[in-house]
């Protein structure tokens, strides 16, 4: 055997196990979401951030034909509508620094996530985001991409919590 050989199985074997722990690591909760915001909900007691997505905080507004709508309570709306389909299904490996779980969730199948920002009602964020669906949004001017908006992450540092 040859040690490239040698080399090559052993790298798979490392990151088989590393997949595994990673795994491992992962918490899965299911039930009945209540909506805080439009990236937020509380699943089993226990607070939920939507991960891969920024949604309008709930009293932020945007800009739509020179007129000023709701934006923040029409994400939240829009995803109370998508947690009503059914049980939600959560998998989550980390916090935020509020201490809520920050997770993927699915609800009948689909990518609550995916589905919040395809719709237009928030954008993808970080590293985990939704670029293709925040794309599709924009070209058919869904929901924030209809108008003039600002971006959550700077309408907060605008607007800090407390202030």
């Amino acid at each position: 055997m040859r040690i490239l050989d040698v080399i090559v199985a052993f790298a798979i074997v490392l990151a088989v196990g590393l997949v595994a722990e990673w795994l491992t690591r992962k918490e899965v909760l299911s039930g009945t979401a209540t909506v805080s915001d439009g990236d937020s909900f509380t699943l089993n007691h226990q607070r939920i951030r939507l991960e891969g997505i920024d949604a309008p905080e709930l009293r932020q507004t945007c800009q739509r034909d020179g007129t000023s709508w709701p934006c923040g309570e029409v994400a939240r709306f829009g995803l109370a509508e998508l947690v009503l389909r059914g049980p939600v299904f959560c998998t989550s490996g980390s916090r935020d620094r509020y201490d809520r779980r920050l997770a993927r969730c699915t609800v009948s199948g689909t990518d609550i996530g995916e589905e919040m920002v395809r719709k237009g009602l928030a954008v993808a964020y970080g590293r985990h985001g939704y670029v293709a669906a925040e794309e599709e949004a924009r070209a058919a001017r869904r929901g924030l991409w209809s108008g003039s908006f600002e971006r959550p992450q700077d309408y907060r540092a605008a607007h800090p919590r407390g202030g």
